[in-house]
Parts: C-alpha cells; structure tokens; sequence
C-alpha cells in the first residue's frame, strides 16, 4: 500500500493500536506504519495496558476499539492510561453509538466503519498542534470504508 496523504507525518511516533478485529487492526498498522509511526498492536487492552506500562520510550498515541473482548474495554483502557500519562492523545473507535459521557477529553471518537480521510482528522484532532507537520486538508482517497 502506498499512502499519499498530504501534509501529514507521523515520523519518530510510536502508536498503540488494540482493536480485536484482525483484518482492521492489520490495516490500521499498515496505514499508520506507512504514514511513518512505529506500531505495536493488540487484540486485548489487557495485553496493551501491559505493554504500555512496560513500555521504555513513549507512546504518541493510542487507537482503540471500545469493543474489545475481555474484561477491560476500549474507553477504561483510555483512562487507565491517562492516569499514568494524563493526556495522551488517544483515538476510541466503534461500531457502536456511544453516549457522549462515555468519551471524555482528550478522547477522539471515529466511528466505524471509517474513510481514510475520516482517520486522517481523527489523527491530526488527537496529536498535540506541534506534533502535526501541517494542516492542509487536503487528503488522499482511497474507495470504500473500513
């Protein structure tokens, strides 16, 4: 896959992905990996929290699947990490419409199914302003939902 979206780099970052769909999380790595990020991925948030808190360097942001198996879900995974690292950009995704008090600041939602692009502004609304490379809006497009 060769991404061209414009304007956007995640270059020196390191991404948590938990999301328990295979095929989604190997093309959310694949899109975050090819924008420039370094990804470690999970079908578990207990699996993530225990990378997380192992984790040596630092995490620049997290997407998760509110809908993950297991005893810890996608947004109490989100909140036990911003107890250690309080703001933390991180990105809740589901299938599933959530209650807005569900996803508290700094929390991104993203809906699924998503766009490329729609991944895009959820990835430049997370990042920190100086961790973006520019704002444009122009975005590469690529068919279908995901």
């Amino acid at each position: 896959m060769k991404l061209d979206v414009e304007g956007l780099s995640l270059s020196g970052m390191t991404v948590v992905v938990v999301e328990d769909d295979e095929t989604l999380r190997t093309l959310l790595v694949d899109i975050l990996v090819e924008l420039g990020a370094a990804c470690e991925a999970f079908g578990y948030a207990e699996d993530a929290l225990i990378h997380l808190m192992g984790l040596k360097g630092e995490c620049s942001l997290m997407v998760v699947d509110h809908g993950v198996p297991g005893s810890i879900k996608g947004m109490e995974f989100i909140s036990m990490a911003h107890e250690k690292w309080p703001g933390l950009p991180a990105i809740l995704t589901s299938g599933y419409q959530l209650d807005a008090s569900q996803v508290t600041p700094p929390v991104t939602y993203l809906f699924k199914p998503w766009s490329l692009d729609e991944l895009t502004v959820a990835i430049e609304q997370a990042l920190p302003k100086q961790g973006q490379h520019s704002t444009q809006s122009s975005r590469a497009s690529l068919p279908g939902r995901f």
